[in-house]
């Protein structure tokens, strides 16, 4: 048990090692991925332009929240019919309505003319709005092109260059304060700042300025505006916009904020100025109609010397005056139905309507219907700000308003039916007095007709004054429900982007990131042998070693440099086909691979040379007869060979050559037959490994590649033991599978694999992992000093080693 958690402890060390190794391994993909990303966050910081966020608030009276009337409400009755009730939410979308959005716009006269400085380099731009060093000022006779950059660069204090690209085509020298006339434009530049104007030498001193169109100025601010409540019961609004220059934007809110209090209040004072409009049209037949009356009643008693009505006449005047005055006060009504009737009929708002009570009426029922269509007609207002024509509460709204305004009509309609009715009884009661007055002498009785029509005229005159002082008064007294809590101020900005610490930590994060996702796609994809785990999860073949990266110039290192770590991996698996191949047992090794280039010819030459080398008297035959090399890695003559042999154009001795190696020889492929596989399956060959097993200890083949020909397949019939070798990073992963079926399914028996071109520096564990178990801790870092071409210990592998001793 204690073994198995000692195995275990090993693996999961050599995985989080490999791993590490593996980031150590390409910390310069990590250098190069920092380099570009932090570069990329500085560029980001160094040329993009700020963008500064500015606020202001703005308190509104909810209704919900503040009931009772204020200013001219409380002054004038019946003026509370016509309050504006406030919804926060709805007032959201006032704010953000193109309306309000247009009148700030066109209070801003700054708004009009944007104006960009251009960087030295081109690169960065920077908007100036009233910073600019000139001033565009535009002939408003003629139309301007909008939206069309115009290119202006100071040359000195009197001169600039003109340029305007594209289908103008303009370069132009002219004087600051010179007309320029064109189709497209008419303008002329003057310096903001003549006094001290000053050419900047390290700057730029390139501009352009565009004409913009209020259309889409307008659109653009009602985008960009923000508006939240600062909770959910509240009344307090946040208004917050981004832009380039904070100072523009604060003016912009401010000027918003202001445009909203003044329609607001320019709303409330809409019911007194329609009434004072309403008074002074009757006021000017009333002045006329009293100074005519004044001027007879006088000029009577000047002539005929009268100056006191008898008692007897003064009676018969009281009762005439109070019919008289009564028939004024209902022709006063009467014009005002007949207002209202007309206004019903052709308006579609009500938020201007006279208020009755204003008129002297107190009929309860119009007042009423009155209050109802007005607070519809508002709701309504506030609702088309945040919903679309076709919405339920909406098209409720005008069923509900519909219906009260044909009940105010009703109504009126009947009120002016009744007040005829009543004017026609007191006409009939004026008549009965008429008769008692003309019994009277002639002088008193057109005495009373004058002081009738002074005093009829005088009683109008001043009741009209009087109405029009109160609704005067409201106007002069109305105060604005909304107001602005906290102005937008430049200095309070906050910046936007770029966000410059923000951007060094996301250029960190993304260069650490960015490697290690493509390590792992790397990984992901790659398809070829890295691992001993991508052997042993697709074939039971055992694996008998691994033969590390040759770095030398020579094929057989194992005879040049024989401590050389490439030749104690040779060594380790001579003893591991040692426990395969008893003593004085099998002797035929056969190495071939599944496809070129995976070394079999290198591990075969090499193998043979380190057993040759221990004293076994080795035979190393190339039945490579398609693509022969081996007499290349011994300088050896290739004329006749193994296919001479199996044609019977040599014997046995004359193909059996002697090597540079003690106790090495080769029979090298020949010339390249034409049928290799026919060759092989002759009894020659039969009869070549009967006399070579005689006369040698130990036989290594190099075959062709078995996924490529099947001559290695024919060839197991005479091998003791079959070595199919892999080539880490190169070998696909299914080539496994084709060692699997061979071994699984063909029955070849005494099958193994031989990982090959292990490089130690490109991936760490292989040393460990294709030699644990097979050999002496192949190159996992034993036995130091014992290899001649071992180099310094990698410092990781110490720093690692450390860290493991403090954790145990």
């Amino acid at each position: 048990m204690e073994n198995t958690d000692n195995i275990y402890f090993q693996e999961e060390n050599i995985d989080i090692k490999k791993f590490l190794f593996k980031i150590l391994r390409n910390w310069y993909w990590f250098a190069i991925s920092f380099f570009i990303t932090i570069t990329v966050a500085y560029l980001i910081n160094r040329y993009s332009e700020p963008i500064y966020s500015v606020s202001s608030t703005i308190i509104v009276r909810d209704d919900e929240k503040g009931k009772g009337l204020s200013g001219a409400e409380q002054m004038i009755e019946g003026m509370e019919m016509f309050r504006s009730r406030k919804n926060v939410h709805n007032e959201m979308g006032v704010l953000q309505s193109y309306k309000l959005t247009n009148m700030a716009l066109r209070d801003l006269k700054d708004f009009e003319i944007s104006y960009i400085n251009v960087g030295r380099r081109g690169i960065k731009e920077a908007k100036l709005y009233t910073k600019s060093p000139f001033v565009v000022n535009l002939d408003t006779t003629c139309a301007q092109r909008k939206g069309y950059p115009v290119y202006v660069i100071i040359i000195s204090e009197d001169k600039y260059l003109l340029d305007i690209d594209e289908d103008i085509d303009i370069h132009r020298e002219m004087k600051f304060g010179e007309q320029f006339e064109h189709e497209s434009f008419n303008f002329n530049i003057t310096l903001r700042d003549n006094a001290h104007f000053e050419l900047r030498e390290k700057a730029s001193n390139k501009y352009y300025f565009i004409i913009n169109d209020l259309n889409a100025l307008t659109n653009l601010y009602r985008g960009k505006l923000n508006i939240t409540v600062n909770d959910k019961k509240g009344s307090i609004l946040m208004l917050s916009i981004v832009g380039f220059v904070a100072q523009q934007e604060a003016d912009y809110l401010n000027k918003l904020g202001e445009v909203y209090i003044d329609d607001g209040l320019g709303e409330k004072n809409q019911t007194a100025v329609k009434t004072i409009e309403f008074i002074d049209s009757q006021l000017k037949n009333i002045v006329d109609s009293l100074n005519v009356a004044e001027n007879d009643l006088q000029n009577f008693r000047t002539q005929h010397k009268v100056i006191d009505i008898s008692k007897e006449g003064q009676v018969v005047f009281e009762k005439f005056e109070t019919y008289q005055a009564e028939k004024s006060r209902l022709d006063i009504n009467l014009k005002y139905y007949n207002y209202l009737l007309n206004y019903i009929k052709t308006k579609n708002s009500y938020s201007d309507v006279i208020s009755p009570s204003v008129m002297g009426i107190s009929d309860p029922v119009l007042a009423s219907t009155l209050n109802r269509l007005g607070q519809l007609n508002i709701d309504k207002t506030s609702l088309e700000f945040t919903v679309t024509e076709s919405n339920p509460s909406l098209e409720l709204i005008n069923t509900q308003i519909q219906a009260a305004r044909n009940e105010l009509i009703e109504n009126v309609s009947n009120l002016i039916r009744s007040t005829e009715i009543t004017i026609n009884e007191i006409d009939l009661n004026i008549n009965d007095v008429e008769k008692q007055l003309r019994a009277l002498p002639a002088t008193e009785r057109q005495l009373i007709q004058f002081q009738r029509m002074f005093n009829l005229n005088d009683d109008i005159y001043n009741y009209l004054l009087e109405k029009k002082a109160e609704a005067g008064i409201a106007r002069a007294s109305n105060i604005a429900d909304n107001k602005i809590l906290d102005y937008a101020r430049p200095e309070n900005a906050g910046k936007v982007t770029p966000k410059n610490s923000l951007n060094y930590m996301v250029a960190l994060v993304l260069g650490a990131m960015i490697p290690v996702i493509i390590i792992l796609l790397l990984d992901f994809f790659n398809n070829k042998i890295v691992d001993k785990k991508d052997i042993e999860n697709y074939t039971r073949t055992p694996i008998l070693g691994g033969i590390g990266h040759n770095s030398t110039e020579t094929d057989i290192p194992v005879f040049s440099n024989t401590k050389s770590s490439i030749a104690e991996s040779f060594r380790s698996l001579r003893t591991n086909i040692q426990y395969i191949i008893p003593e004085n047992g099998m002797q035929v090794i056969m190495i071939s691979s599944t496809i070129s280039g995976e070394g079999k010819t290198f591990c075969a030459t090499n193998l043979a040379s380190i057993i040759a080398m221990s004293g076994k008297k080795t035979l190393l035959v190339g039945m490579d007869m398609r693509k022969p090399k081996i007499h290349q890695d011994f300088g050896l003559d290739n004329s006749s060979g193994m296919s001479t042999y199996l044609i019977s154009k040599n014997s046995f001795k004359e193909i059996i050559q002697q090597s540079n190696i003690d106790n090495l020889f080769i029979s090298t492929s020949g010339p390249i037959p034409p049928n290799p596989a026919e060759l092989i399956e002759t009894q020659r060959m039969k009869e070549f490994f009967v006399k070579a097993k005689k006369e040698f200890d130990m036989i290594v083949m190099d075959t062709p590649p078995v996924a490529v020909v099947t001559d290695p397949i024919l060839l197991t019939h005479y091998s003791d033991i079959n070595i199919f070798v892999v080539r880490q990073n190169y070998s696909h992963k299914n080539v496994i599978q084709l060692i699997d079926d061979l071994y699984q399914k063909v029955n070849i028996k005494k099958l193994g694999i031989l990982i090959n071109d292990i490089k130690i520096s490109r991936y760490y564990g292989y040393g460990y992992g294709f030699g644990y178990g097979y050999g002496y801790g192949y190159g996992y870092g034993y036995g130091q000093g014992y290899y001649g071409d071992e180099e310094t210990q990698n410092p990781f592998n110490k720093i690692y080693k450390l860290l493991r001793r403090k954790h145990s």
